[in-house]
């Protein structure tokens, strides 16, 4: 499984409101061919954020994603539900986080990867950095790494030159 934070890992971390107050964020397109490559070949998806958004939940569904966990500042409580709902080891999951508050997650998971631009704590505390920012690429980096190292990458490529 792939748990993402989404401020500052699947987005860039900034906060965008119009004079209604109406929230946008920005996602990156090559990180959601990423999320569906893995989905493809059996890897399941999870959403951990501390904000609540109807953004992230349309997001969410565009993708497939059936595990989203929102407006959880306290995230270590929201990953042992998600364990209880999936039934999955901690230590069969990846988990990328870019803050303080994520460091109790990425503390327990089989592999914690954070952002190029996270926190330096949190980067001190991971197991991979990525060369790419949140929200800029990243999380196709880590899903990108997820293919390679279960020998799927260039299944997924073939499969896309094959169309």
């Amino acid at each position: 499984m792939l748990a993402l934070d989404v401020d500052g890992v699947l987005t860039d971390g900034r906060l965008y409101f119009d004079s209604q107050g109406n929230e946008m964020k920005a996602f990156h397109t090559r990180d959601g061919l990423g999320i569906k490559s893995l989905q493809r070949h059996g890897i399941t998806l999870a959403l951990i954020t501390g904000r609540s958004s109807q953004i992230v939940a349309r997001r969410a569904e565009q993708l497939g994603i059936e595990h989203v966990y929102q407006g959880r500042n306290d995230k270590l409580n929201a990953f042992h539900e998600l364990l209880a709902d999936t039934g999955m080891n901690e230590q069969n999951i990846c988990y990328a986080g870019d803050d303080w508050i994520d460091i109790p997650v990425l503390d327990r998971v089989g592999l914690a990867v954070t952002v190029a631009d996270a926190d330096d704590v949190v980067k001190n505390r991971a197991h991979w950095v990525t060369r790419r920012e949140g929200g800029h690429g990243a999380v196709r980096e880590i899903c990108d790494l997820i293919l390679a190292a279960r020998g799927l990458d260039q299944r997924v490529l073939d499969g896309i030159l094959d169309q």
